[in-house]
């Protein structure tokens, strides 16, 4: 693995043909010729899959639904000849019981097969984050209470998932079907690794996820509470926009001891404290002296339709993060320059926070971008969006941090996160912004998102001692 940071100029020829095709206002297909050159035609096109047995490729490469009954897995191998012989699945039961989940079997120096499992379903059993970014349909192995999917996987890769047995038969559109996922998904019961951790989502199956990280998976060095680190003060304020016509929760953090010398604004505040704990991953940070003392402002959505309409760029609301929000932070006596300050987010929240510094480079001069959600352009526009926004306008003093995961290609010939990331940072580049890009083998994921927030910190605060952060390395995108 090795870890991209790359700086202004161009890479190749190809990066300034996909410059020139966004100025035009081009579709995201045409960049996939100027990022592949003339011969496309070979190129997998995004979601596109290969056609394999009932192995999912992930990591890198296409990957396919499972399609054969008969499993790569050796333990389910085992076990099918078990039942062919009239034997049962109670030992197979009690192996993994003491062993957890999912069934992980070494096929390669740096691979594992991942077999998800779920006992004793009637008709059906979906992988809820899946690795191919799907929803997958476990098979049963035979007429026995045995449901299985396989997936070969990079030993790097960490993910959150759930399982959804016998979910309800419904006509609707894509997002009906997931709801329906989404109702019957729990947690795998034979894997004891919870996320987030907690004693409320343990008890409650259908709350939570479990967790797999495979054995060279990133270390998350910065998420656990520490006895020799004390907590700074955390507080929530009520704030009433005028502009906006709303309230909701802003949070701020203080870390315990010296005084602030930096600053971090973060989208949807209530993700990034229950499930991300974001003040112990600052204090952490703090205390190994990886980045400078930082506050931290975490702005909340007043509604889920609220964030859906806010962070996806909106004038409006970047008017609110510069004639209200951050005057009220420099109220606060947390206001540092530009250069001190980062603005980051997850999903829409990266997003909002690229546009944030398009709009207000005043304010923010550090952009920290966790799967920000590339693929968005307003109704009735072509794709590639905030790629012609960032080519089109005067370059801005701003750095970035672009982390994206690569089971979050796109889809049904659609361009997914992973795919947009990529294209915007060849944009970026070629305007001569300072980037900092990497990827990771895993999906849209907070329990990946935690440790990448802790590495995008260290990358536009402190870069030098990024540079020398195993914890930090990830894949570089591939070379046009």
């Amino acid at each position: 693995m090795i870890k991209l940071s790359l700086v202004s100029g161009p890479r190749l020829s190809g990066l300034a043909l996909a410059w020139s095709l966004l100025l035009t206002g081009c579709s995201t297909a045409s960049l996939d010729v100027a990022r592949h050159g003339d011969d496309a035609g070979t190129v997998l096109k995004a979601g596109q899959r290969t056609a394999t047995s009932d192995i999912i490729q992930a990591g890198g490469k296409a990957s396919a639904s499972p399609t054969s009954a008969d499993p790569s897995s050796p333990r389910l191998r085992a076990l099918k000849q078990t039942l062919a012989s009239g034997g049962g699945t109670e030992t197979f039961w009690k192996e993994l019981a003491s062993s957890g989940t999912p069934l992980i079997e070494p096929v390669a120096e740096n691979e594992s097969l991942v077999t998800f499992l779920w006992r004793g379903a009637h008709d059906s059993v979906r992988l809820f984050g899946s690795p191919s970014g799907n929803h997958d349909a476990l098979q049963r192995l035979g007429d026995s209470d045995v449901w299985w999917v396989s997936y070969r996987m990079p030993n790097t890769a960490r993910l959150s998932y759930r399982l959804a047995p016998d979910v309800p038969a419904i006509q609707g559109s894509p997002m009906d079907q997931r709801r329906a996922i989404l109702a019957t998904a729990q947690r795998d019961p034979l894997n004891p690794n919870v996320f987030p951790p907690g004693d409320d989502t343990r008890v409650d199956v259908f709350q939570g996820d479990s967790a797999l990280s495979l054995p060279d998976a990133p270390t998350q060095a910065w998420i656990a509470p520490r006895a020799d680190v004390k907590p700074g003060v955390l507080q929530s304020h009520r704030f009433i926009s005028t502009l906006l016509g709303n309230e909701r929760n802003v949070w701020t953090y203080i870390p315990n001891g010296a005084t602030p010398k930096a600053l971090l604004v973060l989208f949807d505040a209530q993700a990034y404290l229950e499930r991300v704990p974001t003040p112990i991953i600052i204090d952490n940070l703090i205390a190994d002296g990886l980045i400078p003392t930082t506050a931290v402002v975490l702005i909340d959505n007043p509604s889920r339709n609220a964030r859906s309409k806010e962070l996806p760029p909106n004038p409006e609301f970047a008017g609110f993060l510069d004639k209200e929000l951050m005057p009220w932070v420099q109220a606060q006596g947390l206001l540092f320059p530009a250069n001190r300050t980062v603005i980051a987010g997850s999903s829409y929240g990266g997003l909002a926070s690229a546009y944030a510094g398009l709009t207000n480079p005043q304010w923010f001069g550090n952009v920290l971008s966790l799967s920000g959600s590339y693929w968005w352009a307003p109704e009735n526009s072509m794709p590639g969006w905030m790629m012609r926004q960032y080519a089109q306008a005067p370059r801005k003093n701003v750095r970035f941090y672009l982390d994206a995961g690569r089971y979050e290609s796109g889809r049904t010939g659609q361009y997914g996160i992973l795919e947009t990331s990529r294209h915007l940072g060849d944009v970026l580049r070629a305007k001569g912004y300072t980037v900092t890009q990497v990827e990771h083998d895993t999906g849209h994921d907070y329990l990946h998102w935690q440790g990448s927030l802790a590495c995008g910190l260290v990358a536009l605060l402190a870069p030098k001692k990024f540079n020398a952060l195993k914890q930090c390395a990830g894949q570089a995108p591939p070379a046009d």
